[in-house]
């Protein structure tokens, strides 16, 4: 039986203090979760620490980023490339995952053929140049930044990492296909899991998405027991999805979005962060809501779900500013005002539909999608986009923005001192994390 640990009250804020620390094991992006946690952070006065995943050169070896690349990057900046995965090393012919799949034809993707053994040694390879990346960025970490931390201070790490799509042109049509494709173009995303490319996809987003977490605890172990020892406390938070609550037919129900082949590697995530709380580490892996940022537009509908925080906010802050203004610019946007009623009716029948269909359920989540769950998924997604006034300006950003920052909120607030290795948030406390709440 998964257990469920929902975040329901707003978390106080954490007794931070002149030179604590925030650290970015990954690198910043626009529009994205991390982008609150660094305007929190920045609010009650920590050093931002941030990172890079690096570049590719001209042969596609990793580098760090030029002066000219890196100039607008505030300091302090560890310029270590922390790009994880293993797509591009090579196993013992001198091959690279990512060539064995040249030259290969839409019409020809179930034939592909990748061995164990190439997948091992250059899964083992990139597991390796991670660890002594790592080791750099704590070193580096250690001697330029935290040099002068007093007995008190606290160094908070955030884990930014997520993805590990191969950079391979076969992969992403396909995945088109399972994210976007209905009738003919439609892929089922079991038979794209189960397939040789999708194994590497497996495989990949585990050493992306949750690998990098345990390394990053793992190669900080002595370098946080130097801390431990002069009285500064560490933690680490790491951004998860494992679906949410949301308002559904007037009461908070547990949701997600299928098919989320991610969700495998989120779920090791979670259990990296369990194995080292046990060992007395503070750690904890954050499921936040969906939103839609660059990353995530490939998977459309994922932001079904995002309409319905409005109703959240008219509930738990029925005479908030706030609430009133979201409303207010949301209707703006729309064609007419009063749509967002057909709205709210349209994703509750979805969701409705999704539980009875087996597409969203906790215990067995993720869910692969099934044909006709993606066809209503699809086509809610394009209707709410038609009622928009301009396509270019949608209800989405202006809700997402909320979430990222009521995230950042909890994220540097509740783990300061976590209760738990895995928690949930979910519209209610989303709401209750808005400013002056």
């Amino acid at each position: 039986m998964k257990q469920f640990t929902p975040i329901r009250t707003r978390p106080p804020e954490a007794p931070f203090k002149k030179g604590d620390v925030l650290v970015l094991f990954g690198e910043l992006f626009n529009r994205g979760y991390a982008n609150g946690l660094v305007e929190e952070a920045e609010r009650h006065g920590l050093t931002v620490v941030r990172a890079t995943v690096g570049r590719r050169d001209e042969n596609n070896n990793l580098r760090a980023l030029t002066e000219e690349e890196s100039k607008n990057i505030p300091q302090p900046f560890i310029n270590v490339p922390l790009e994880a995965g293993f797509d591009l090393e090579q196993d013992s012919s001198g091959q690279t995952p990512n060539d064995y799949l040249k030259g290969v034809k839409l019409s020809e993707w179930q034939n592909v053929q990748l061995s164990e053994k190439t997948l091992a040694e250059a899964s083992e390879k990139g597991r390796t140049r991670f660890k002594k990346q790592t080791a750099e960025f704590i070193s580096q970490l250690e001697n330029k930044v935290l040099t002068n931390l007093q007995p008190g201070n606290h160094v908070h790490f955030a884990h930014l990492m997520a993805g590990g799509v191969p950079r391979s042109k076969i992969v992403l049509p396909l995945m088109n296909r399972v994210f976007k494709g209905t009738g003919d173009r439609w892929l089922a995303s079991k038979d794209f899991w189960n397939s040789t490319i999708g194994s590497f996809l497996k495989l990949n987003f585990h050493a992306v998405t949750a690998e990098t977490f345990d390394i990053l605890v793992d190669e900080s172990t002595a370098l946080r027991d130097k801390l431990k020892a002069k009285n500064i406390s560490t933690s680490y938070v790491a951004y998860g999805y494992h679906g949410t609550e949301v308002i559904v037919d007037g009461e908070y129900r547990w949701q997600s979005y299928a098919p989320y082949i991610q969700g495998w590697a989120k779920i090791d995530l979670e259990d990296y962060s369990k194995k080292w709380f046990q060992k007395g580490v503070q750690t904890c892996v954050y499921n936040c809501p969906e939103i839609l940022t660059n990353s995530s537009s490939i998977f459309q509908g994922v932001e079904i779900a995002l309409y319905n925080l409005l109703r959240s906010l008219k509930r738990e802050l029925p005479n908030h500013p706030t609430t009133a203004r979201l409303f207010n610019e949301c209707q703006q946007v729309l064609k007419e005002p009063n749509m967002l009623d057909k709205v709210f009716a349209d994703v509750d029948a979805f969701m409705n539909f999704s539980q009875q269909h087996g597409t969203s359920d906790f215990q067995t989540w993720p869910q692969h999608s099934t044909k006709e769950q993606m066809e209503k998924m699809l086509a809610l997604s394009d209707e709410i986009v038609s009622i928009h006034k301009d396509d270019k300006s949608l209800m989405s950003p202006i809700l997402s923005e909320i979430i990222f920052n009521s995230c950042g909120y909890i994220m540097l607030h509740d783990a300061y001192k976590p209760q738990s290795p895995v928690l949930w948030i979910g519209h209610d406390v989303i709401s209750k994390c808005i400013p002056n709440a």
